[in-house]
């Protein structure tokens, strides 16, 4: 993209997340992940069906009345944006590329996370860290945070997972939101992403396209891994080939599924070609529900 490209693409993303987050999105990112714990404010007189257990008995007795603490949430958390930046997320067939869909999740996420007076930092990955973007709060910062996944110049191609989530795991030892966004075409992140979710509360929300799930009958058709470089031509009016690319793909998708699921982890899918509002409140309600 252009530099006025790339603004422009930044406004739209900013309008979109904003109505998104004050519409629909920011009570439910809210309900979903709570502050670190409560602090007292102040104390008020007792009124009937107040919890017994909050009353201030050393107060009570001074004023000769039953008074209650009142308490506040400490809302401020830290989020983290893993977001992929390798060759495969300049794919895409339909709407948008993998990087335009992430951009718009980063926007999603990070203005309900301001909206909640949230600090949000970002961390791009290729099979190296390519960026990283300390926590901060404010419209600016969530604005240089999208200009970055979507204008990102990276050094390498290739996609490893592990290495963002160790990464993440030596910047911080607190605990954080953190939503790792990619395709996840990559093996070997198992443990890595364990340790993380033991550590965070852990998101990975995967963006697919639909042309990586199934293909179309073309003819001879070109491929190119944007990763490798490697190339291969496949007839795609022969139904064994079409055959057998859905089902490597869907062996791949329930493959990366079964992780998840055998760490209990939450996951999130995201196509180009549909609304990725809908899949993160899904997600939020679901939570909020358990």
């Amino acid at each position: 993209m252009l530099p006025k490209e790339i603004a422009s693409a930044v406004r739209r993303l900013e309008i979109i997340a904003r109505r998104a987050v004050n519409d629909q999105l920011a009570g439910q990112y809210q309900s979903v992940f709570k502050g670190r714990g409560m602090d007292f404010v102040d104390v008020r007189e007792y009124q009937p069906g107040d919890d017994i257990r909050v009353i201030d008995w050393n107060v009570s007795a001074r004023m000769d009345s039953l008074f209650v603490k009142q308490f506040v949430e400490e809302r401020e958390l830290t989020v983290f944006l893993l977001v992929d930046a390798s060759g495969s997320q300049l794919f895409g067939t339909q709407n948008q590329r993998k990087r335009e869909a992430a951009a718009e999740l980063a926007a999603l996420i990070a203005f309900s996370a301001i909206k909640n007076n949230d600090r949000v930092g970002l961390i791009t990955f290729t099979d190296q860290v390519e960026t990283f973007i300390p926590p901060k709060k404010g419209r600016k910062h969530v604005l240089r945070v999208i200009t970055k996944i979507l204008s990102q110049e990276v050094e390498a191609k290739g996609t490893k997972l592990d290495v963002a989530l160790e990464h993440l795991s030596r910047l911080t030892r607190k605990k954080a939101v953190v939503f790792l966004i990619s395709d996840f075409l990559d093996s070997g992140f198992e443990k890595p992403l364990d340790i993380a979710n033991r550590r965070h509360e852990l998101i990975p929300v995967v963006v697919t396209d639909p042309l990586e799930e199934r293909v179309p009958n073309v003819g001879l058709v070109h491929l190119e891994d944007p990763e490798t470089g490697r190339t291969l031509t496949i007839d795609t009016t022969s139904k064994r080939v079409r055959g057998a690319f859905e089902k490597a793909a869907a062996e791949q998708r329930a493959r990366r599924e079964q992780i998840f699921r055998r760490l209990k982890i939450d996951f999130v899918n995201v196509r180009t070609d549909e609304d990725h509002i809908a899949p993160l409140i899904k997600y939020f309600r679901s939570r909020t529900r358990r």
